[in-house]
């Protein structure tokens, strides 16, 4: 039985990256593979759609009414209407098989994005921020760069190698953005019956961390320590990432993926590739914008 009720069946491909923009109370999202920024507006039900002019992987809203996004060729400012307007750095790796992934800002208004290597063939991908200084590799060796948070406290910054099975953090100056070595933090154990690996994440105001678990069909909530002490299922085997939204913070939203799903399992879930909603008793945290000050 699913703890979720669907609040947008729009059958996404690649559904990502939710964002609560809590001045206008919409939701934003993305669809990786068929292009577009997607906003939805809970009083009403009104649901636009802005296409893109290509893949894009993660957003922040901007502090000028737009938005800062990882896309295919790098990271670029878009304006209200999902225009790029200004490239304000390159993807590094190999755009034929590299794209920016996951990321959010941090409260000091940076944007930290991570990269996927899509034919999986090497530990290619990176963790990257981007800052007055320009575009710094802060993590390297991995596959997926996903479930990018920040600690409450500014602490640690949380993120996950999604076909590793493992999410890892590192101490973070949040003053200077510098970033510790790497530890891994939790792992997951993929059984026969049971693939689902940690794909994108959100923190709560308590500051527990809540990792959707692709092909795991539920979303987890784990302590500071790394123990997992709630689960809540979904009807669909994909969800992808979670965000806090509502005029209180404390409505889960969660975006998930049809694209590539067997025909058996898209009939079981015929809501893949859908957005998400459920009520929760703890709120989360108001997501920063992104400033670009001297970017």
């Amino acid at each position: 039985m699913s703890d979720f009720t669907c609040v947008i069946d729009n059958r996404a491909k690649l559904g990502e990256c939710p964002r609560w923009d809590e001045i206008n109370q919409r939701l934003y999202w993305v669809d990786i593979l068929a292009p577009a920024l997607h906003c939805f507006s809970p009083s009403t039900g009104e649901h636009q759609t802005l296409s893109v002019a290509e893949h894009i992987g993660c957003f922040s809203l901007a502090d000028d009414g737009g938005f800062v996004a990882g896309m295919r060729s790098g990271i670029w400012l878009l304006n209200a209407l999902g225009e790029q307007v200004k490239k304000l750095a390159d993807n590094p790796e190999d755009q034929a098989h590299s794209r920016f992934n996951d990321g959010r800002c941090d409260r000091q208004g940076r944007f930290w994005a991570g990269t996927l290597d899509e034919p999986k063939a090497g530990n290619n991908a990176h963790l990257y921020r981007l800052d007055a200084r320009g575009l710094a590799a802060v993590d390297a060796g991995l596959l997926t760069s996903n479930g990018l948070a920040f600690s409450p406290d500014q602490r640690w910054i949380y993120h996950s190698d999604t076909p590793a099975f493992v999410i890892y953090r590192h101490p973070y100056d949040a003053d200077s953005g510098a970033v510790g070595t790497r530890e891994e933090w939790v792992r997951f154990k993929p059984t026969a019956n049971d693939r689902g690996r940690p794909d994108g994440a959100a923190v709560d105001s308590e500051g527990y961390y809540w990792s959707t678990l692709y092909e795991g069909g539920r979303v987890v909530r784990i302590s500071p320590d790394g123990e997992i002490v709630e689960t809540y299922r979904l009807p669909v085997l994909c969800p992808t990432m979670c965000a806090f939204g509502g005029t209180d913070m404390r409505t889960l939203y969660v975006t998930s993926a049809s694209q590539g799903r067997p025909a058996t399992e898209l009939t079981q879930y015929p809501q893949s590739g859908g957005v998400f909603a459920m009520r929760v008793e703890v709120a989360g945290l108001i997501e920063p914008r992104f400033r670009g000050d001297g970017v």
